[in-house]
Order: structure tokens, then C-alpha cells, then sequence
């Protein structure tokens, strides 16, 4: 192990809930859960005024609503979440070469790699310089933690939240390690720390005391020789730059049982598209198209079919997703539907076949509704036409999203209902605006992209 605190992790404080409070004026200083708000949804993230009330992330998101009735509850914005953790990204990316992203809002970074730190003080110096950077390009704060090994450093930026900076010094990891519970250490959840407890380990010293033999008869050779390892602060994993991306893929859970097999079709062929979206904005193309289908009953179902070449075409996604949703019995009700491309390239080799295919199907269905019209020449008939066609969807108006009206500018929307929108005119670098409510089909109400969190990275977007 390293002889200077020069691995970093960096942990984004309450991401998702921050992001919406900086984007959301009226919200700052007050509880705000973001998740899924159906009756089947979970937290994402609470914001720190949230969590005095025990709200936390993975919790049910019913059971939040019962502890924190007066919190704003929000629809995740995953397109603002992507720009800010890119952004910080960056930052990370100019400290080191070796930069290994957890998550979108959590990092390590190697120091000593980008000589950005050599010694405990450069390492407090990048470390502070860090945060102030964050701060000044996002607005939100992340908490830092510096050790000489990578599960010392996480463990350090849990200790420094939220908005803080600890350091580990080499030489005092076992006294600090020593009286923390098991389940500090990576890799011992809910199972094995009760599993340990039952045995009467409950804290780091205990698992040292016990020794390399117990641990591998309690919980198995590889967990045992690790955690035994971890106990006496040993840990050799490096900071590992790039991560090979397996697959790509989106998927939604319905608040209700989806029973009608065109709706279970539509929902797929969207979820193509989003994920031929996400494929693209990663530069990647794929051979493999995967189609998950989880049931009334909670069995869930998964349906593949590999292409000849890799593709980023939504139209082969989506054809090859129908295919497979043929094969799936859905007569008791859908709860969850995913798609997903894997056997990734960074290059495309469209399936020619399969482009042809779907061009000779839509001109059929087009000469098809030609005749229909052709045998139906009266207003009536054409009624009967568009009677048989799918009616335009509703507009949703997710609550938290953005939106632009014609006349009052950008806002967010509170909430929807009973065919009405309420939504709050303000923007980032506004005063808490007013509410206004609108019909759910007003025009000259639109969805709109999220504003940058910070007012200067408006005038980067505008090369001002």
C-alpha cells in the first residue's frame, strides 16, 4: 500500500435531490425526495432536509410519503443528472489520467498518477481545490476523502459529508478502522453482518481478533480472506480507468398492470427508442437485442436475438424487440418492460436485411391504408379509418420536469391532475417564482430542456 494519501473519492452530496434544489429556488432549504412517485416507485435520493424525517434512498417511495407528507416529490431528470456529472467528470479527468466512475455522481481518482498530489498537503490541496471547482462550475458540493488505498479513501468521504474533506493519514488506519462496524468495510451488507453478528463480530477489531480461519469457515474462503484483509486496512485495488460497457439499455416499471397487448407494444417500441437514443449518445452500436418482460406474478422473462452485424438503427431495434415480444405470453398483465443491446461495437455494420424488411412492411401498411381510404371515399368511411388507428397520446407532464410556456417562460411543473398542470415560473438564477395552472393540452405549454445550474454555463452553451 501507498505511503501518501493520494487516492481520492469524491461522492456528490445528495445528487439528485441537490441538482433540483440549485435548478429550483423555491426548493432550497426544504425536503425533496426524487424517485419514482407510483404506488410501486422507490426513493433515489432525499435530500438532507429529508432525511431528518428517515427518508433515504431505496426506501419505498409510500412509506417517504407517510414520514415526510409536506416534502416535494419529484420525477428523476436523468438528461440535467448526465451534463452535471459530466462536468464533474471532467474536473476529475484534469487532476489524473486515472479516473474510475462509480456511479454518476461518485469517483475514485488516482493523484499520484496525474502528479496532481505527492504528500498529505498536495493531497488536502487538490482535495480543496476540488470541491471549490465543483462548486464553481455546478453549484452543488461533494464531499472528498483522501487514504492511501482506495476503500480507506470511500470511507473517509462518508465521514466528510455531507460538504467536507477527510484525510487519512498512513500509519493510523487500524486505529481508525478498529471500533467501526463490519458493515463499514465493502462487501458485508444486511446478510453477512448479520450473519457475523450472530457469531459475536460486530465491529473491524473483532474481525481481526477473530482471525484468517474463522472468517473462511463463517462466510467462505474468498469473502474471508478479503474481509480479513480489509480488517487489517489492506487493500491493493487500483484505480482502474476504464470500464468495458456490456450493454446498454432502458427500462420502466407501470404504476399499473398494463393488460392490452397494443399498449405492451407501443411501450416496447418506445423503449427501443430511448435505448437506440442512449446507444448513440455513447458512440456505440450493437449486435444483440434483449427484450425483459416481468409479469403480473413478478416471474420475469428474457428474450434475445442477435443480429448479423451491429446496428444503432431504431428501426432494426425496434423490429427485432416486436419479434421478440411475440414469443411472450403477457394475458395476465405487464408490471415491467425493458429493452437492452449488447455486443457492443464502436462502429456500425447495419443489418441490410432487416432494414429492407421493415421498409417493404411500412410500404405495405401504407398501400394498405391507401385502399382503405379507396373503399371508404366518404367521410363516414375515412371516420371508420381513423377509428382503428391508435388516438395520440396524452401528454404527460412528469412532476419536476421542465417546461416552457409561451408567454411566462421556463418553469417546472408541480404537479398534474384531472386534466390540469400547475407550474412554478422560475429558473436557476431566479427568485422563487409564482404558480400558475394550465389545461393539460394548453399549446402553448411544451416540455423543455433543463437550464445549466449555474448561470455562466448558459453563456458557454452560447459561446459568450
Amino acid at each position: 500500500m501507498r505511503t501518501a494519501p493520494t487516492i481520492l473519492h469524491l461522492d456528490m452530496d445528495a445528487f439528485f435531490a441537490s441538482a433540483e434544489q440549485a435548478a429550483k429556488p423555491s426548493l432550497r432549504g426544504k425536503a425533496v425526495v426524487v424517485g419514482g412517485l407510483g404506488p410501486r416507485g422507490v426513493v433515489a435520493t432525499a435530500s438532507y432536509e429529508a432525511r431528518v424525517f428517515g427518508v433515504h434512498s431505496a426506501m419505498p417511495m409510500a412509506q417517504a410519503r407517510r414520514l415526510a407528507p409536506n416534502a416535494a416529490y419529484l420525477v428523476p431528470r436523468f438528461t440535467l443528472y448526465r451534463e452535471v456529472s459530466e462536468q464533474v467528470m471532467g474536473l476529475l479527468g484534469a487532476l489524473s489520467p486515472l479516473v474510475e466512475p462509480l456511479s454518476l455522481d461518485e469517483a475514485f481518482v488516482d493523484l499520484e498518477a496525474g502528479e496532481a498530489a505527492w504528500d498529505e498537503a498536495s493531497a488536502r490541496l487538490a482535495g480543496a481545490k476540488l470541491r471549490a471547482d465543483i462548486r464553481a462550475v455546478t453549484g452543488l458540493t461533494g464531499s472528498v476523502g483522501l487514504a492511501a488505498s482506495k476503500m480507506l479513501a470511500k470511507i473517509a468521504s462518508e465521514q466528510a459529508k455531507p460538504d467536507g474533506l477527510v484525510v487519512i493519514e498512513p500509519g493510523t488506519e487500524r486505529a481508525l478502522l478498529g471500533p467501526m462496524s463490519v458493515r463499514t468495510l465493502p462487501g458485508v451488507g444486511p446478510a453477512t453482518g448479520d450473519h457475523l453478528r450472530r457469531a459475536g463480530i460486530t465491529t473491524v477489531d473483532e474481525i481481526a481478533e477473530a482471525g484468517e480461519d474463522e472468517l473462511v469457515r463463517l462466510v467462505g474462503k474468498a469473502h474471508g480472506h478479503a474481509l480479513y484483509a480489509m480488517a487489517l486496512a489492506h487493500d491493493e485495488r487500483p484505480v482502474v480507468a476504464e470500464r468495458e460497457t456490456k450493454s446498454v439499455s432502458v427500462e420502466d416499471t407501470y404504476d399499473v398492470d398494463i393488460h392490452d397487448r397494443m399498449r405492451v407494444g407501443l411501450e416496447v417500441q418506445r423503449l427501443a427508442d430511448r435505448c437506440v437514443r442512449r446507444l448513440r449518445d455513447a458512440g456505440l452500436s450493437g449486435r444483440t437485442i434483449v427484450l425483459k418482460v416481468r409479469r403480473y406474478d413478478f416471474s420475469t422473462l428474457t428474450r434475445s436475438e442477435t443480429l448479423r452485424g451491429p446496428t444503432d438503427d431504431p428501426g432494426v431495434v425496434r423490429e427485432a424487440a416486436a419479434r421478440l415480444l411475440e414469443a411472450v405470453d403477457t394475458t395476465g398483465g405487464v408490471r415491467l418492460l425493458g429493452v437492452g443491446v449488447s455486443g457492443l461495437a464502436d462502429y456500425t455494420q447495419e443489418d441490410l436485411f432487416a432494414q429492407a424488411q421493415a421498409q417493404a412492411q411500412a410500404e405495405a401498411e401504407a398501400a394498405a391504408g391507401e385502399s382503405a381510404v379507396l373503399e371508404h371515399p366518404d367521410e363516414e368511411g375515412a371516420e371508420e379509418v381513423a377509428a382503428v388507428q391508435a388516438p395520440p397520446a396524452e401528454r404527460r407532464w412528469p412532476a419536476g420536469h421542465d417546461v416552457r410556456h409561451a408567454e411566462y417562460g421556463h418553469g417546472w411543473v408541480q404537479g398534474s391532475g384531472l386534466g390540469r398542470v400547475t407550474v412554478r415560473f422560475e429558473t436557476p438564477y431566479s427568485e422563487p417564482g409564482r404558480v400558475r395552472t394550465f389545461r393539460t393540452d394548453d399549446v402553448a405549454l411544451e416540455l423543455a430542456d433543463p437550464l445549466p445550474l449555474v448561470r455562466e454555463a448558459v453563456c458557454d452553451r452560447r459561446g459568450g
